[in-house]
């Protein structure tokens, strides 16, 4: 069983990359938040008993569950009421989300002796990235996320996703090549 301590250590490394997860999946920065907090309250309140070795593949199903629940809610409230300017407002949205301030955070990007120049070209690269992760389907976007930054295996995506590891395997290759002629179109090498 986890002590309070270490639940609350663990809420506290998860909490900004599952944001982060989140708003790609949600494109919405309040909806995001929403749903990481209701996931980590269902966390504490019914898996507090849990071992800390359990917890972080249940938040992840949790998390799946909560923002798979939300995406039901928003299609009930589109079917009832379409609003055209809403589709616009979402599109500019999440313009202020950096996907290098993650990766900087996570110690991804090494900055070399080209300085300013191989940093703007990295930015630029980072852009088309995080535009190119939006035009993904939300099922392959879902599976790139877990499997490539969550760093998750492929029976861990399964179980989170409750599909197959086929299912998974598919979502991940169809996620990656569309991103890779994405970025080949644009005549950047993957």
């Amino acid at each position: 069983m986890a002590s309070e301590l270490e639940l609350n250590d663990f809420l506290k490394s998860v909490e900004k990359r599952a944001f982060k997860r989140m708003l790609y999946q949600v494109r919405d920065t309040e909806a995001a938040l929403d749903i990481v907090q209701d996931s980590m309250m269902k966390l504490c309140s019914s898996y507090s008993d849990k071992p800390l070795t359990e917890l972080p593949m249940l938040f992840q199903r949790i998390l799946s569950n909560t923002m798979l629940d939300w995406f039901r809610r928003q299609k009930t409230k589109k079917s009832f009421l379409l609003n055209f300017s809403d589709f616009n407002k979402n599109a500019h949205e999440d313009e202020d989300f950096d996907v290098l301030e993650v990766l900087e955070g996570l110690g991804a990007l090494e900055h070399s002796q080209n300085g300013a120049e191989q940093d703007l070209s990295q930015k630029q690269t980072l852009a088309i990235i995080e535009k190119e992760l939006e035009k993904l389907s939300p099922r392959q976007r879902q599976a790139f996320l877990l499997r490539y930054w969550e760093e998750m295996d492929v029976n861990e995506t399964a179980e989170i996703m409750q599909c197959t590891a086929g299912s998974v395997k598919t979502h991940c290759s169809r996620a990656v090549a569309t991103l890779a002629q994405a970025l080949q179109a644009l005549g950047i090498r993957p």
